[in-house]
């Protein structure tokens, strides 16, 4: 295939319509897995804002659909904001001294190791507990069977590189061209980032939050008591741009040890985050261990799953965590010989990374932050950032 000229404006909109609507198959496509059953949508289920399908904290996956990874897919809904991982992040919109350093930031996964759609998509396609393409040469040949051959190859574009003996461009492999056209499905901003949430029309002026929600706004901004603002930002960008409901950063929460995943039977395995077992950059980084980034709140209120380890099934639970996890932490940890259990996910040589800024107070904290009524304000204000799937034009 002769090498293309670079494209014009016309063609690449052209191209990337095609490649968006490509991917928008792609997507539902349990052909590319090596079950032959599970497609990005099987945990990225459209109907829960490309979230997680059900309460099941991981969904089953590998050859026969009967392996488990340990951790609750993410929603895929505003992704395009996420900034690139970057272990030292300066520039916010929550800071009045953008000099202060605000560490590890971004990244699309619960780690932050990749900072493209593309290379997102790919992790669970070779994932051995999920689609389980052994190898990129497997996925491409799936591709094939599946017929998308012809397609792939009407797409493809000379590679940076040239070949080694004649000089001429490579060609992108059929599986770049696909991992492109997931990254090109996912970037269709009616689908998957509208803006058109109550809280949006709220902010807008063309809609009023009730009286609980708006109490639940208040007490969600307010840094004495839930203080949820400090990390997912509610108001919008200097620039004007909608907030994100999250700055993007890594936190260690603590959240109580899931033994519904079977990987966490084994008392000696810890998913730590950003210090591995997936990201090993950072390996050797302990006081990185138990950080996970922090998800954008936009459609919440449709998950099924919460936290990283999918340990909760509900939104309320969800607020009352944060709420009450030092003031009674029996409740979260369960009780011991001599008395409730804490931090029960993550090593004591970590737990000094774990946040204790309001509404925690660490150990001795004797009341919760917040009362029943308050958390319950608070998950009425979590819902008007559900999307409206019926208004489609911003």
């Amino acid at each position: 295939m002769p090498a293309r000229a670079a494209l014009s404006r016309q063609a690449a909109f052209r191209r990337a319509q095609t490649l968006t609507t490509l991917g928008a198959r792609l997507f539902r496509d349990p052909r590319l897995s090596a079950s032959g059953r599970q497609s990005c949508a099987s945990c990225h289920d459209p109907r829960y804002a490309y979230g997680p399908p059900d309460t099941r904290p991981v969904e089953p996956g590998g050859p026969s659909m009967t392996l488990r990874g340990f951790r609750a897919p993410p929603s895929l809904t505003y992704l395009e904001a996420v900034p690139r991982f970057t272990e030292h992040a300066f520039d916010s919109d929550e800071e009045a001294d953008e000099s202060i350093d605000n560490g590890p930031t971004g990244g699309l996964t619960w780690d932050g190791r990749v900072d493209t759609g593309a290379a997102q998509a790919l992790i669970p396609l070779l994932s051995p507990v999920e689609m389980a393409n052994r190898t990129e040469d497997d996925a491409e040949k799936r591709l094939v069977a599946a017929g998308y051959g012809p397609e792939l190859d009407l797409l493809r574009l000379p590679a940076a590189r040239s070949r080694p003996s004649s000089g001429a461009p490579l060609l992108q492999s059929r599986l770049s061209v696909a991992l492109e056209a997931l990254e090109a499905y996912q970037q269709d901003w009616k689908t998957f980032y509208p803006y058109n949430s109550k809280y949006d029309l709220f902010l807008a002026g063309k809609a009023t939050l009730t009286p609980v929600e708006a109490r639940g706004l208040a007490l969600f901004s307010d840094p004495e008591k839930g203080n949820c603002a400090s990390c997912h930002i509610s108001a919008p960008g200097k620039d004007g741009t909608p907030p994100q409901l999250s700055d993007y950063g890594m936190i260690a929460l603590a959240v109580p040890r899931n033994m519904a995943i079977p990987a966490n039977r084994n008392p000696n395995f810890h998913d730590l985050g950003l210090c591995g077992p997936l990201r090993t950059d950072f390996s050797d980084r302990p006081e990185y261990c138990g950080l996970f980034r922090t998800p954008s709140l936009r459609n919440v209120a449709l998950r099924k799953t919460f936290f990283h380890n999918g340990v909760m099934h509900s939104l309320r639970d969800a607020v009352a965590f944060y709420a009450t996890r030092d003031s009674d932490p029996g409740r979260w940890y369960g009780k011991g010989p001599n008395g409730p259990l804490r931090y029960d996910d993550l090593p004591r040589k970590y737990r000094s990374n774990i946040n204790s800024d309001p509404p925690f107070g660490g150990v001795g904290q004797k009341h919760p932050s917040l009362s029943d009524d308050e958390i319950d304000a608070i998950v009425a204000f979590l819902k008007t950032l559900t999307d409206n799937p019926d208004q489609k034009d911003r």
